[in-house]
């Protein structure tokens, strides 16, 4: 059984997925939609494709400055990974997310697989600060593209409330750093030894702290954090700049604000674990975003539709082109994507940072 569990899981998130697409399109104008598409400039929807694509190209370059603590690695080789990543993200959802650091290692031996692992971590605490950061404070000064006053006052209390969260998750993050060990101790003697699916729960558990742990060591150089954070400043500006030219190919008198407004909502929704990278689930949240904002419903169906394909697109495309050149050695992927393989690594990486590299 345990064999054909990842096909049980894949097929009853394609299920969510379709589910969530018919919710999304349920009460649309198919013809408008398809008329607002057609009206678009599309020399502006290419503009965004292009500043979008850029924008993975400095995730690469500040993959790179995460490792560079660590190990040294090829700005190609890391290249490959992302796009080849992104391009799994985009087929089978947020579970695609692991190719990226097993690819890495696979390319470039001077990558250990923990290395990889650990940064990608990194990237999702950086990544999910600096959305959540942007967009609640943004909240702090939007003003409605039309009448929509009511409900972005209740979004706006929701953004604030984000904002503390966010304050006590950087908070809990320092005292974990300090006490990292203290914490998985105590919670190995508190949970006991277990057995079944317990075992497994709690094995996983730890082996997600031991990784924060490493994650967090990784981001003492005070230098290293500055390129980081910079990088990171200029791959959402990137994204940002993309969909406003998108959102103007619409015809939408966006400003910045607004943007960062729907961009924030879109990640949510990307969030959710679906095949195509968030398919469904993403419309949905951009297209409500656009609502809120004033937008009218067929218009902003299509405007959410054109956007998922300029934020997720251009990275798949050359990770096809990686693909089909056989630069992915598909066999030795399937054998590395493994539990028990990331617990080894990262055990691994524990071993020689306590060692000085």
């Amino acid at each position: 059984m345990g064999r054909y569990r990842k096909y049980l899981e894949f097929a009853a998130l394609l299920i969510l997925a379709v589910a969530i697409i018919w919710w999304f399109g349920r009460k649309l104008d198919w013809r408008q939609v398809k008329l607002s598409v057609q009206s678009s400039d599309w020399r502006l929807i290419a503009l965004g494709a292009v500043v979008v694509l850029a924008g993975y190209l400095w995730r690469a370059i500040r993959w790179q400055a995460f490792l560079a603590p660590l190990t040294k690695a090829s700005l190609r080789e890391v290249w490959v990974a992302t796009t080849v990543g992104f391009g799994a993200v985009l087929m089978i959802g947020r579970a695609g997310e692991i190719v990226r650091p097993v690819v890495l290692p696979m390319r470039d031996k001077r990558v250990r697989p923990a290395a990889s692992f650990v940064t990608i971590m990194i990237e999702r605490l950086y990544d999910t600060m600096t959305v959540v950061s942007i967009f609640a404070l943004n909240l702090l000064w939007l003003k409605p593209a039309t009448g929509s006053a009511e409900n972005l006052s209740r979004t706006r209390a929701a953004g604030l409330l984000l904002v503390i969260l966010l304050a006590a998750g950087i908070i809990v993050l320092i005292w974990f750093k300090r006490r990292s060990k203290s914490v998985i101790d105590w919670l190995d003697l508190k949970i006991g030894e277990r057995r079944g699916t317990a075992a497994r729960l709690k094995r996983a558990l730890l082996s997600t702290l031991d990784q924060l742990a490493t994650a967090l060591s990784v981001l003492s150089d005070v230098r290293q954090l500055t390129i980081s954070l910079a990088w990171t400043l200029l791959l959402w500006f990137s994204v940002a700049l993309g969909n406003l030219f998108v959102c103007r190919a619409f015809g939408l008198s966006f400003g910045i604000t607004h943007i960062l407004f729907v961009l924030g909502w879109s990640m949510v929704g990307s969030v959710v674990p679906t095949p195509g990278g968030g398919a469904g689930a993403f419309h949905a949240a951009t297209g409500a975003a656009l609502v809120v904002l004033g937008v009218q419903r067929d218009q902003a169906a299509a405007v959410a539709i054109i956007l998922h394909l300029v934020d997720f697109a251009p990275a798949a495309i050359f990770g096809l082109f990686y693909f089909l050149r056989g630069e992915v050695n598909i066999g030795q992927l399937r054998s590395l994507i493994s539990a028990d393989a990331v617990e080894h690594a990262v055990e691994d990486e524990k071993i020689a940072l306590a060692q000085g590299g």
